[in-house]
């Protein structure tokens, strides 16, 4: 399971989908999961409190766990704010987390703001908006980290998918989908 996060607007779910068919190409099942979308169905229930935003992360794991289970390498592309969330995800699934912080300015995101996040939180339309009145913790110990405020995203996810490939990941996911 490849877990990417990051501020509203580093490009998680652009990467989500162009791994997704880069992974597909290589010839893996691959599921994606998009936490903004998970929030409208799922955990349609919660709101953006910390507690929330931690079992909205527990829920979205355990249901990737489930897919990669059945063989799928999932994508999951979700903003995880906290450390403790990522924390037990990373417990939720196991050795097979992969977790991927795409790392970019809050200012960056705000000029791409693709669902209009921050031009409604400048407004007032918004509250508990994280980057902005609510924090994201720097995660401590990612297994891949990437600008993706200096780079195009084709270069983005061509190199997430190197550095899967150099760090064995890719072999494994193939030797689990053998045996």
């Amino acid at each position: 399971m490849i877990w990417i996060e990051g501020l509203p607007g580093a490009g998680k779910s652009t990467l989500s989908g162009r791994l997704s068919e880069m992974l597909a190409r290589e010839g893996f099942h691959v599921e994606m999961v998009d936490g903004r979308v998970d929030r409208t169905s799922a955990s349609s229930d919660l709101g953006f409190s910390r507690k929330d935003r931690e079992t909205h992360a527990r829920r979205v794991s355990a249901a990737a766990r489930a897919l990669a289970e059945k063989g799928a390498i999932v994508l999951v592309a979700m903003v995880t704010p906290y450390e403790t969330a990522r924390q037990t995800a990373r417990a939720t699934v196991g050795e097979q987390f992969v977790e991927v912080w795409l790392k970019c300015p809050v200012e960056v995101c705000r000029t791409r703001d693709p669902d209009g996040v921050y031009s409604r939180a400048e407004g007032g339309l918004l509250q508990h908006l994280t980057g902005v009145d609510d924090p994201f913790e720097d995660p401590l110990d990612p297994d891949i980290v990437v600008d993706s405020s200096r780079l195009p995203a084709e270069a983005v996810a061509r190199s997430v998918f190197d550095q899967l490939h150099r760090g064995g990941r890719l072999a494994l996911a193939r030797a689990a989908e053998a045996g």
